[in-house]
């Protein structure tokens, strides 16, 4: 199967993700491309429903270079014990070229498991601590600017109408199946592994 980041407002965006029950060699595949397609955007996360795969599973590589820094599969992540807060500066790679200033803990416990169903149990802070909560809360189906007060959303409501418009034409052309037919093709990923 080839991936792609789909692009807001694709449906499943929104989609809370499932556990992931079992991993197998197909899946292991999936994470490894997920991680490509990551450092082809020029990304330092991108999370499973943003590929259209609706599974509690995510990618991250603070550095966003392949080589530096520390890459992680995460399955089935937790994130307990905010503590301190920080604004700085989120985008998104299912919402090219929109950034906004995100409010979110600057340090939290990290509860996983990798690829290889090994259990990951770190405090983490700084950036990556920033990245790892933008991911997981893509996983229950939140985007960076569900954080955001009016104000703060109000300086990109055109760009995201923009994406809206251009998503719903595609639709109305028949290059895109509806939001309907997008959500029932997710439910063989959770037979397979949820």
């Amino acid at each position: 199967m080839s991936l792609s980041i789909i692009p807001y407002p694709h449906p499943t965006l929104r989609v809370k993700s499932s556990p992931i029950r079992r991993v197998d060699q197909a899946l292991k595949d999936l994470a490894n491309e997920m991680l490509e397609l990551m450092y082809a955007a020029q990304g330092v996360g991108l999370a499973a429903n943003q590929v259209d795969l609706p599974l509690r599973m995510f990618v991250v590589n603070a550095s966003g270079v392949r080589g530096e820094g520390e890459e992680l599969i995460l399955i089935n992540p937790e994130l307990q014990m905010p503590r301190g807060n920080e604004s700085e500066q989120e985008g998104c790679l299912s919402l090219p070229g929109i950034y906004g200033q995100v409010k979110r803990p600057k340090a939290i416990r990290l509860s996983a498991y990798d690829i290889n169903g090994n259990a990951i149990e770190r405090n983490v802070d700084g950036f990556l601590a920033r990245v790892l909560q933008h991911e997981n809360d893509h996983l229950d189906g939140v985007l960076f600017f569900d954080r955001m007060n009016d104000e703060g959303r109000s300086e990109f409501a055109g760009a995201l109408d923009e994406l809206e418009t251009d998503f719903r034409s595609k639709q109305s052309a028949g290059a895109i199946p509806s939001d309907q037919d997008l959500l029932a093709r997710l439910d063989q990923w959770r037979e397979r592994y949820a």
